[in-house]
């Protein structure tokens, strides 16, 4: 009897072990299902409809994509330079503009309003325009504001862990893709010929490094789906930004250097130059 008893708790404790290593046979199962999904998460898109990680909100909780450029007081201008801005043709700009460290003699084909104190206005801007050396407190407001357009260029220019980098098969040709929230790098220029489509929601950010210039076509569009917002575009270019003839551009545009504007060309954004915006019948209008 003592021995069947003997042989019958051994039979318990092999019954109990072979339960243990199943339950962790089952576990490592469900630790290969997630290396699994992970791998299948990582599937890149090498077609013409570029999403970047959907699941990525930590630096953006109100939306998608980055946190977006803080503008500061260059925020208050839907035009600003520091070499001056020129127009020929009928241009509509629907905002303030401002020119600083050059003066009003920069500001050329506004036919503008005299005499001036603190700002002056033109036919042609639905706001008004201010000149480093008119009446205080405009200087100092302008000095400032410039101060804050290159701090936001410095912003968006240092970004790091980009979504992508070179988009355009290494050109910067982005025609016809679909670019979903998120900060894009080139180290080259970018170019669209006629059209690239930004999708996202209305709280979604997209920032743009371009370590040359940014060329739009004649005729081109930048065209805004799912509710995204001109206001949360930000073209961050080293070089020119040139606007091809009746273009129709959103977004904010940090150039280091000249903001060209040609004949009919329109912007839903801001144009923030560091040498001269140029204009010719253009549409400006702040978001």
């Amino acid at each position: 009897m003592k021995n069947l008893m003997i042989v019958l708790l051994a039979s318990v404790a092999i019954l109990a072990t072979a339960c243990g290593d199943t339950t962790n046979d089952n576990n490592a199962t469900t630790n290969n299902n997630a290396t699994t999904n992970n791998d299948n998460n990582s599937t890149a898109d090498t077609g013409d409809n570029f999403d970047a990680d959907s699941d990525d909100t930590t630096t953006n909780p109100g939306g998608q994509g980055p946190q977006a450029v803080n503008l500061g007081s260059a925020g208050n201008y839907v035009i600003l330079s520091k070499a001056g801005i020129s127009t020929t043709g009928t241009t509509a700009i629907v905002g303030n503009i401002g020119v600083s460290p050059n003066g009003e003699p920069s500001i050329s084909g506004f036919d503008l309003l005299t005499p001036w104190s603190t700002f002056t206005t033109s036919a042609l801007v639905t706001g008004n325009v201010y000149s480093v050396d008119f009446s205080e407190p405009t200087p100092t407001n302008l000095g400032i504001a410039v101060l804050a357009m290159e701090a936001a260029y410095t912003d968006a220019a240092g970004r790091t862990l980009p979504d992508a980098t070179e988009l355009g098969d290494g050109t910067g040709n982005i025609n016809a893709m679909t670019i979903s929230p998120g900060l894009y790098k080139w180290s080259t220029g970018v170019n669209i010929p006629i059209v690239v489509t930004l999708n996202g929601g209305v709280n979604d950010v997209w920032i743009f490094q371009i370590a040359q210039d940014l060329t739009v076509g004649d005729g081109a569009i930048v065209t805004l789906t799912g509710g995204a917002r001109a206001q949360n575009v930000f073209w961050q270019v080293g070089g020119q930004v040139t606007l091809g003839t009746t273009s129709d551009v959103k977004g904010i545009l940090l150039s280091q250097t000249l903001i060209e504007m040609n004949t009919g060309a329109k912007l839903l954004g801001r144009a923030y130059a560091q040498t001269a915006v140029t204009l010719d019948a253009n549409a400006i209008t702040q978001p």
